[in-house]
């Protein structure tokens, strides 16, 4: 009895502290956080794909169908990500949150896409748009314009947190641009497990390749792992890079057969974890440019 009162008194508690936020669900940690700058102390965030996990195939838990029936907004990155398993389109349909008025937004509206390369693939777009750091300049200004449609009592709020935190994205971009830039031409190449990178590379100037294009069941098969050697040899990489998101294997196995060392860990679909490097978007995004221009420069 007296553990039931404990509980049922902070469950109150809590509630009480949240009346009157905006309720917001994210699909994946890299929208929760720009959310997060945007909304400040007027909104609570549920992330429904956990941090380190694979948002392109995801297995929703009974709590991510509660927060998202009682969501005020949903916000959701599009352009491909969540569509394995088809596993947020039956999570709108089972929370009620998939009728045309509903408060569910695409962050990645008004992105130029860039189409998958892989045969049969052709006309999917890639989803990793945010590794454009332009884009996520997009995804911001969306998120903002969503807050203010379904909270305009707060725009005051949510436009001076969009505008200082975009001023910093922008100073983020520009000065990746350059440091690329300077690196000698020959190194501007960066392979990595997923490719992800494809909007990185279009937009500071730096070729990409990859073990296999996009996160699915088909990952690291002999025949990705040839063609990436190859790769590798004829232009003579001289670094390999693995994401914190994926089983860094098939990267070992292309380092043991090319002899050319992984020299460094990067993000792409999720950000660190609470307190640990890459924590932010924009922490994430500052980790990834100084590993990949320290370890092309060696």
């Amino acid at each position: 009895m007296l553990c039931l009162f404990f509980v049922t008194a902070c469950t109150n508690s809590a509630d009480d502290n949240n009346q009157g936020k905006l309720k917001i669900v994210t699909t994946y940690s890299i929208i929760y956080d720009i959310a997060k700058q945007i909304g400040g102390d007027k909104v609570t965030i549920h992330s429904m794909v956990p941090i380190g996990a694979n948002p392109h195939e995801y297995d929703p838990l009974p709590k991510d169908v509660m927060e998202m029936s009682d969501a005020h907004v949903i916000f959701y990155n599009g352009l491909n990500l969540e569509e394995g398993n088809s596993w947020f389109k039956k999570l709108l349909q089972t929370a009620g949150k998939d009728g045309k008025d509903a408060p569910v937004y695409k962050v990645s509206q008004g992105v130029q896409p860039i189409y998958l390369e892989t045969k049969g693939l052709e006309k999917e777009p890639d989803p990793h748009a945010w590794m454009n750091i332009a884009n996520g300049i997009k995804y911001a200004e969306n998120i903002k314009n969503a807050l203010i449609k379904e909270d305009p009592k707060n725009k005051a709020i949510y436009t001076a947190n969009a505008t200082k935190y975009i001023a910093e994205l922008q100073k983020l971009h520009d000065g990746t641009h350059r440091r690329i830039q300077q690196l000698p031409e020959n190194k501007r190449f960066l392979i990595s497990s997923e490719g992800a990178f494809k909007y990185f590379g279009k937009a500071y100037g730096i070729r990409t390749g990859y073990i296999w294009e996009i996160n699915s069941e088909n990952q690291g098969t002999p025949d990705q792992i040839r063609h990436v050697v190859n790769l590798i040899a004829t232009n003579s990489i001289p670094a390999l890079f693995v994401e914190t998101s994926v089983d860094r294997r098939s990267m070992e196995t292309v380092s043991k057969e090319t002899k050319v060392p992984i020299v460094g860990t990067i993000f792409t679909d999720s950000l660190g974890g609470p307190g640990k490097d890459g924590d932010t978007y924009l922490e994430m995004m500052k980790w990834n440019i100084d590993t990949i221009v320290n370890g092309l420069q060696k």
